[in-house]
């Protein structure tokens, strides 16, 4: 059985364990899929992000999906591209790592993630796309508690990027 799919779709739809949000360093939502996450969620989610006090760079937190169909939100801020002057391809697999980590720790089975920083904060989604199925890949090799991850994407261009870079595996 593969065990990721790239999908296109709405993130805040996926019936998974676990959704992760490419959220800010505050938690406390903002544009894209983090204030899509949030307005899905409802406000009971922002309550609980309020008490986590933020999240760095590369790292990972996890709060309840609350009216997701998700059971979990894990939540990583992915960095801003910088013309990669600013380590930002290991903060980027940092992401990846630490949010399959936090999901591996909570039994989590399914997850879902949402092409991280390549929306406003503009890091390149082919590079990104690479960047992404090989953390997963690597991860996955070590560890057979999750069972399915699935890469959705919210747009055609960067469906085709990551499906193009689980081919190249």
């Amino acid at each position: 059985m593969q065990r990721i799919k790239v999908v296109l779709g709405d993130i805040t739809k996926q019936k998974v364990d676990a959704i992760v949000n490419a959220a800010n360093q505050t938690l406390l939502g903002g544009g894209g899929v983090d204030g899509a996450i949030h307005k899905a969620a409802g406000p009971e989610l922002l309550e609980e992000c309020k008490k986590i006090g933020g999240c760095r760079t590369g790292e990972a937190k996890i709060t309840k999906g609350y009216k997701l169909p998700a059971k979990h939100v894990i939540h990583t801020v992915g960095p801003v591209w910088t013309r990669g002057e600013n380590n930002e391809e290991n903060l980027l697999a940092n992401c990846y790592n630490n949010s399959l980590e936090l999901a591996a720790k909570h039994k989590i089975r399914s997850i879902a993630f949402p092409s991280i920083s390549t929306g406003a904060y503009r890091f390149p989604v082919e590079r990104a796309a690479k960047i992404a199925v090989k953390e997963i890949n690597k991860f996955l090799e070590g560890n057979d508690s999750i069972e399915l991850v699935l890469i959705v994407c919210f747009d055609d261009k960067t469906f085709k990027a990551y499906q193009s870079a689980l081919k190249e595996g």
